[in-house]
This record gives structure tokens, C-alpha cells and sequence, in this order.
């Protein structure tokens, strides 16, 4: 797979601050490729775990239809934001992952992602969190998305 070089590499981000973003970013835009050919994004919560990036969601809907066609997709997380009013710009900061995405088919990989993203979320309620899983793991869908590139772009 061939993918494009960031064109104004002065801003690619340093690899620190890209696994940063990756560990703490809130949430991300996942987009995926429509059957009719539309680009679709829709804003995740997700937590990464080594090369892969989990999700959690329903059994049933649009980016599920869409990764059943087509498994490439892209992830971008945004950090921080500035307005820079007398430049007539923006500082940012982002990073966009691409990949493929896989359902994950065993309890075992969904309980681990899931406690993962009840640790990132919801520190405090880990205990609570392990009764939720147990309660909804039969109607929660765990996707992975297996990690082949990341780029990091931002600008001060």
C-alpha cells in the first residue's frame, strides 16, 4: 500500500507528541467509505493498545455496513486548538491513523478492550465498569482497528 508523505513536512509532528495524542486524545473522527461511495465520519470514543485502536458500538449500522465492504479507514485525533486571528490562521495539532478495521469475534479480545476503555474513561468506576461488561458484552460490538500508518501534523 502506497500512502502519501505530509507536504509541508516543517510541521509533521515529533513521534512524542503523536503517541501522546494517541494515548490521552478524548475522542477521534473514524472515516470509512460508504457502499454508495461517500466518505462517512463519525466521532469515537477509543483507547489504543500497542498497534491497534479499539472502539466500542453497536452490532448494527453505518460504519459497521461500510467496514463490511471496505475495512480501510482512517482515524484523525485532534489535540489542541488556537485561533490565531491576526495571522488568519489556526495552531493545531492531529494525528491521523490509517489502517484496517476487524470486529473483534472473541469474548476474551472484547472484555480486554473494553476494560481498556473503562480505564481510560472511567478510572474511578473499574469495579462498576466489570458489572456493565459482564451485563452488555453479548450486545456490544468491539471493533479493532490494526494500525499500518500514523502521521502527525501541527502547527504553533
Amino acid at each position: 500500500m502506497m500512502f502519501r508523505e505530509i507536504r509541508r513536512q516543517e510541521r509533521v509532528l515529533d513521534e512524542n507528541r503523536m503517541q501522546e495524542l494517541l494515548e490521552t486524545g478524548e475522542y477521534g473522527v473514524l472515516s470509512s467509505t460508504s457502499t454508495d461511495g461517500y466518505a462517512y465520519g463519525v466521532p469515537l470514543s477509543f483507547v489504543r493498545d500497542k498497534d491497534q485502536i479499539y472502539f466500542h458500538c453497536s452490532m448494527i449500522g453505518h460504519k459497521i455496513d461500510n467496514i463490511s465492504v471496505n475495512p480501510l479507514v482512517s482515524f484523525c485525533i485532534v489535540g489542541e486548538t488556537q485561533i490565531l486571528p491576526s495571522a488568519f490562521s489556526t495552531g493545531y495539532e492531529s494525528v491521523i491513523v490509517f489502517g484496517n478495521m476487524e470486529t473483534v469475534t472473541t469474548d476474551e479480545e472484547k472484555k480486554k478492550a473494553l476494560r481498556l476503555i473503562v480505564k481510560k474513561y472511567s478510572p474511578d468506576f473499574v469495579k462498576e465498569g466489570e458489572a456493565y461488561i459482564e451485563r452488555a458484552i453479548l450486545k456490544t460490538n468491539v471493533l479493532r482497528l490494526n494500525i499500518q500508518r500514523i502521521t502527525g501534523k501541527g502547527r504553533e
